[in-house]
Parts: structure tokens; C-alpha cells; sequence
């Protein structure tokens, strides 16, 4: 019999103190390989420190974080994506001066075993090239690959931060808050294009996300924190009939 899969992510016991503050507090969580999950909480629960310690934006003060049964716990950033890990934040981390297409371009230089440098820039017809029309036109960004970065809309940005992702082949996706500044138009078609990249690659995605309406519509699951912690962790109709979940959300959980 073939043993079963490790977690795509596998938390245990990740905990992080600053100025002597608890920001996480024994946070545990198996994400299984593959799973759309939604973590949502009040204001100040550790949504995004969440995210920095699994990305290694923060070093944890204790406990563990493995992505696919290897431990990831201790490595830097530029390691943590080479092994597939790759992450969306708050406020956009594009290069606003290149075009839409250079953009991807970059990422898919840098997975193919080039480097993501503008001084070693991929040439135009290359593979990379390739890659990046073709994830472009996953998630509906074509007709705008020659249009600078910079000038394109927010959710237009948001779109292309995915194809970016899926330039770099991310198998772990972490997205903070995606639909943050995206004009109500815009929300669909950026919904679309998540669910697109699931669905196409296989990944394993956890969302941060606000918009609790867009996000119980999309995700398998949902991961609840307060104050540090995650209280529940189950499918979205058993989330929000949760009476610590609604008392959370309330600001009077224990």
C-alpha cells in the first residue's frame, strides 16, 4: 500500500514573542496537500505574522513549520520559494517600471536556473518568454503583457502577482488579503483567476481574506484565529455556525 502524503504544511507548536508580547501562541495546523483554505480572524488575531513565519519574513520563537514533510522551519526566504513556497502581500511587490510581461519573465527566469536580476534579463522568444505569455493568458492578463506594470489596475495587479506565482511554480501559495483595494468590478474575475490557479496547477493555497462572503464561496476549508491562535479549523458551513467562532468574531472569546 502506498503510505499517504505528508501535509502539504505541517505547524506544530509555532509560537513567536517580541518585546516579550505573544503574537503567536502554539499555533498547530496540518493543510493537506492540494487544499484551498481560508484563514480569517478579527483584527490583531496573527493573520499575516501567520503568513511571515510560514514565508520566513519572521523567525519563530518556537515550534515548527515542514512543507511537504521537509522542515522549512529555519530556512531564509529565497530558500523557502526555491522549494516551492511562494507568497502574495498586503500592498504589491511587483516591478512597476517593467511591463506585464517582463514581470513574469523575471519569475520564470529565476525557476528555469537563471537568476532574478535585471541584469541577466531574459531575451524576448526565449523559453521564459514562453512560460510567461502562457501564464498570462491563464489568468486573462494578455492583452495587456506590453502595458507597464505600474499602470495597470489593482486587480489587474493582483492577477498578474498570480501569474507571477505561477511562472515560479509554487506548489504552497500564501495570499494576503488579495481582494484588499480591488474595485468591486474587479472581484469576480480575480476570484476566477485564484480559482483558476488551484485548479490548474494542484497547489496547495491558503487566503487571507476580509471579504468572508467571496471567501466561504471559494475555499474548502477555514482556519479561525484569535488572539494568536487558531481556535477552528473545519469546512465553511460548520465555520459560521460556530458559536466560538461567532463569539470571536464578537471580541468575546475566552
Amino acid at each position: 500500500m502506498t503510505p499517504p502524503l505528508p501535509p502539504a504544511l505541517r505547524i506544530r507548536g509555532l509560537g513567536l514573542q517580541i518585546g516579550g508580547i505573544g503574537i503567536l501562541d502554539d499555533v498547530t495546523l496540518d493543510v493537506p496537500p492540494g487544499a484551498l483554505v481560508g484563514v480569517i480572524g478579527p483584527n490583531g488575531a496573527g493573520k499575516t505574522t501567520l503568513f511571515n513565519a510560514i514565508s520566513g519574513v519572521v523567525r519563530p520563537t518556537e515550534g515548527s513549520i515542514e512543507m511537504h514533510g521537509d522542515d522549512v522551519t529555519r530556512l531564509s526566504i529565497a530558500r523557502r520559494a526555491r522549494v516551492g513556497l511562494g507568497r502574495t502581500f498586503q500592498t504589491s511587490s511587483l516591478f512597476p517600471q517593467l511591463t506585464v510581461r517582463e514581470n513574469v519573465r523575471l519569475a520564470a527566469q529565476a525557476r528555469l536556473g537563471g537568476s532574478y536580476s535585471l541584469v541577466r534579463f531574459p531575451h524576448r522568444g526565449d523559453e521564459a518568454t514562453g512560460v510567461a505569455d502562457e501564464m498570462l493568458e491563464t489568468v486573462g492578463l494578455s492583452h495587456r503583457a506590453d502595458a507597464r506594470a505600474g499602470d495597470i489596475s489593482h486587480g489587474d495587479k493582483r492577477k498578474l502577482e498570480i501569474a507571477v506565482l505561477l511562472a515560479m511554480r509554487a506548489r504552497v501559495i500564501l495570499l494576503d488579503e488579495p481582494m484588499a483595494g480591488v474595485a468591486s468590478g474587479d472581484v469576480a474575475g480575480l476570484v476566477d483567476s485564484i480559482r483558476d490557479l488551484h485548479r490548474a496547477t494542484g497547489c496547495t493555497v491558503l487566503m487571507v481574506e476580509h471579504h468572508i462572503d467571496v471567501l466561504m464561496g471559494l475555499v474548502e476549508k477555514v482556519a479561525v484565529m484569535y488572539a494568536g491562535q487558531i481556535i477552528a479549523f473545519d469546512a465553511p458551513q460548520t465555520i459560521m455556525s460556530d458559536p466560538l467562532v461567532q463569539s470571536a468574531y464578537l471580541g468575546s472569546a475566552a
